[in-house]
């Protein structure tokens, strides 16, 4: 297994950890500093194994992260779009 594979487990392994724990504020900072690592990780598991393993791992922190994510294209569509709803 490739150095950036095992990252990406430790990655993985954080996350969860983190996830644990509770949080007044919805876990919004830890999901910061996993976006900020996870981010680059992704691009070195890609640069290391290739596009397809990168797609892995790429689905794989996108299944963890999926509320921020969820909430950051719900800000986007408001943001190019605009609110439809007024």
């Amino acid at each position: 297994m490739s150095n950036s594979l095992i990252l990406a487990c430790l990655w993985a392994i954080l996350a969860n950890v983190l996830a644990l724990f509770p949080s007044k504020r919805n876990h919004w900072p830890q999901a910061y500093v996993l976006f900020a690592l996870g981010v680059p990780l992704v691009g070195y598991v890609t640069y290391e194994n290739g596009p397809w393993i990168g797609l892995v791992v790429l689905a794989a922190g996108i299944s963890v992260l999926r509320w921020p994510l969820v909430y950051l294209g719900r800000w986007l569509k408001r943001m190019t779009i605009g609110d439809v709803a007024k």
